[in-house]
């Protein structure tokens, strides 16, 4: 049996780290055994790119460097924690993955899609979410949120323009891969969204546990 493999995204303030705890909690209260890490990060190696990539005095990091640092990052923390732990039939819940890179690097740093994918290629291979849920809220909510928790890392610093370009990012995403990302309504409440993110992995058949061996994941990019 191999374990399954769901992402959240979605712009800072969005709440997608809490959304994505609330998976966490509701899944293994199903009896469903669960793994929740996250990108950058979710290993010593990997949490040591991050502390790089979000140090706020990195300012003059050029977008390439950014976009191989989050692949190499990516790389690890598949490597060590996300990939033992589907074989070993875990459902992965994971706070981001390439489509923030897609987002953030493709359309934010103006890199484009293709070259971020092309970085990210052999960092991911063929791991791929079974489903991503991307938690979309409009730049000026998002902005509110940000302001009001207070600047702690170097996204945080960036204008109106480069929030507006990854809002858009993330629905090019969504366009791209309609049959793995399900976008929902982030400026709802903490427990609507979680209630929303859980009716999308009823609808996927993904609150039963492992999936069958054998089962394909969603691989295909779509132009």
């Amino acid at each position: 049996m191999k374990g399954t493999f769901i992402t959240i995204e979605g712009p800072d303030g969005a709440g997608k780290s809490t959304a994505a705890a609330h998976i966490r909690d509701s899944l293994e209260a199903r009896g469903i055994d669960c793994l929740l890490t996250r990108e950058p990060g979710g290993s010593v190696i990997a949490e040591q790119i991050r502390s790089i990539l979000l140090d706020p005095g990195n300012t003059a990091m050029d977008p390439v460097t950014e976009a191989i640092l989050y692949a190499a990052a990516r790389r690890q923390h598949l490597a060590e924690v996300v990939r033992p732990a589907l074989e070993s039939g875990r459902t992965v819940i994971c706070d981001r993955f390439v489509d923030s890179s897609l987002a953030y690097q493709g359309i934010g740093r103006n890199l484009g899609f293709d070259l971020v994918w092309q970085i990210n290629e052999p960092a991911i291979q063929d791991t791929m979410p079974d489903v991503t849920i991307l938690v979309d809220i409009g730049e000026e909510e998002a902005r509110r949120r940000v302001k009001a928790r207070g600047v702690t890392d170097r996204f945080d610093l960036e204008d109106r323009m480069f929030r507006e370009r990854v809002h858009q990012g993330f629905l090019e995403t969504a366009r791209r891969f309609p049959d793995r990302i399900a976008v929902i309504d982030g400026e709802q409440s903490e427990k609507q969204v979680a209630a929303d993110s859980l009716r999308v992995l009823e609808q996927r058949g993904l609150l039963h546990g492992p999936r069958p061996e054998g089962t394909p994941r969603t691989t295909d990019r779509q132009d």
